[in-house]
Formats: structure tokens, C-alpha cells, sequence
């Protein structure tokens, strides 16, 4: 078994975040091809936000640090550190409202076949 700080590694990809010019760092925390789980830690800096894409499959965000909004076509959701948002089926965006940091999990079992 291993174990990760998840404060240290949001910590370190905040910082990484705040220095590139995309204001983004991920990290994958867990899992792979060889996985049906896969957990990534994402971080945003203020104002910054990864931009519409399609939804990865089942998946939730945790936020870990500061506040984010995820907008799925007219429907938005704002979460702040604690709070558990589930990703819509939907095309969407994740926009850091201010520094943030989420885990990201997926269960790529449950992305359809292309």
C-alpha cells in the first residue's frame, strides 16, 4: 500500500499552477490504462480554467482548496474546499473562482466505446 499527501501534492501543484503560463498543473494520483479508477489532482490558478471539453465518463470532482465553478451549457454548480461536485454527462468547464485545487476521479470502465 502506498500513501499520498494530498495536501502536500496540491500544495506543490498549486505553486506549479500559479507559474505556468496556462495557470493549470495536473498530476495523476492514481490509476492508468491499467486501471478502471483513475484520480487526478488539478490545479487552477485564480481566474483560470481548463475550457469546455467532453465529460471523461462517471466521474466526481472533491474540491481541496479554494472555490471553482463547473458550467455545463445554461446549468452552473459553485463549490468551495470540502465540497463534492459530480461531473455532468455533458460537455462542460471548470473555472477556478479563485486558487483551486481538485481530485478529479473517474471510473473509465464507464466511458463508452467509441
Amino acid at each position: 500500500m502506498t500513501a499520498t499527501s494530498l495536501t502536500a501534492l496540491a500544495e506543490s501543484q498549486l505553486t506549479a499552477a500559479r507559474e505556468a503560463s496556462a495557470g493549470r498543473a495536473a498530476v495523476t494520483v492514481y490509476g492508468g490504462q491499467e486501471h478502471d479508477l483513475r484520480q487526478t489532482l488539478i490545479a487552477l490558478a485564480d481566474g483560470r480554467a481548463l475550457g469546455e471539453h467532453e465529460s471523461p465518463g462517471e466521474a466526481t470532482l472533491q474540491v481541496l482548496r479554494g472555490r471553482v465553478r463547473l458550467q455545463a451549457g445554461e446549468d452552473a454548480w459553485e463549490a468551495a474546499a470540502g465540497e463534492l461536485l459530480v461531473v455532468p454527462d455533458a460537455r462542460h468547464d471548470l473555472a477556478a473562482l479563485e486558487d483551486a485545487v481538485v481530485l478529479l476521479t473517474v471510473a473509465t470502465s464507464a466511458i463508452p466505446a467509441h
